[in-house]
């Protein structure tokens, strides 16, 4: 399993190269990223956080206090936005109650409490609560999506109804545990994901992986 994971690493970084992700200019813009991307897609966000910024909206104070539904209207673009609001509140909320407003305080704690705190977030699972701790906080978590467990299930790594803690185990146990290492390798697994191991109609012959997978079905 070692050496499979690693030689995937390899292979996708030669034919993709390096990411460049999470795009985000504050580690508070990748939190609310984080939150804004559940079920749509990044161009979505994008123009939900550049609504943000022309409101001058995209700090923890101002964000804070705001009202729900103007922020709803804001983040629109990224669609289920209502939902999305009360997410984005509830994190805010926890954020200024227990950690005065900060994203360093509460990012100055251990990685299982930082997440364990994210967690307990109404609206914040295992995904978005990753994402937060690799992305943002810069922590040697390796966060697993439908693209990871798609291509994993696809070269017979895993079984269809593997949980989100035996997929993310697979990367912890056989790689070093290393936040670059880690940052590249799901970002990477979401560009084969996107492009080329697709849910419907994938191009097989196009993957650096080679697939292994006689039916999708």
């Amino acid at each position: 399993m070692k050496v499979r994971l690693n030689y995937f690493y390899r292979k996708l970084y030669a034919q993709f190269g390096r990411q460049h992700w999470w795009p985000g200019e504050s580690h508070f813009e990748v939190v609310v990223g984080a939150i804004l991307t559940q079920n749509t897609n990044w161009n979505n966000v994008e123009r939900a956080i550049n609504n943000l910024k022309q409101e001058n909206l995209l700090n923890p104070r101002a964000l804070y206090r705001a009202s729900a539904k103007r922020l709803a209207l804001l983040i629109k673009p990224s669609g289920y936005y209502n939902l999305k609001a009360k997410r984005l509140k509830s994190f805010l909320t926890v954020l200024f109650n227990d950690y005065q407003g900060k994203i360093k305080n509460l990012f100055n704690l251990s990685t299982p409490r930082l997440r364990q705190v994210l967690l307990g977030i109404n609206g914040i699972g295992p995904e978005t609560a990753d994402s937060i701790l690799l992305y943002a906080a810069a922590r040697p978590v390796f966060v697993v999506d439908a693209y990871t467990k798609r291509i994993l299930f696809r070269q017979r790594l895993i079984k269809r109804d593997a949980s989100y803690g035996q997929v993310q185990g697979l990367f912890i146990k056989n790689l070093k545990r290393d936040t670059r290492l880690f940052n590249e390798y799901h970002a990477l697994l979401v560009r084969l994901g996107k492009e080329i191991c697709r849910k419907n109609n994938p191009k097989c012959k196009l993957c650096p992986l080679g697939c292994r997978q006689k039916s999708f079905k």
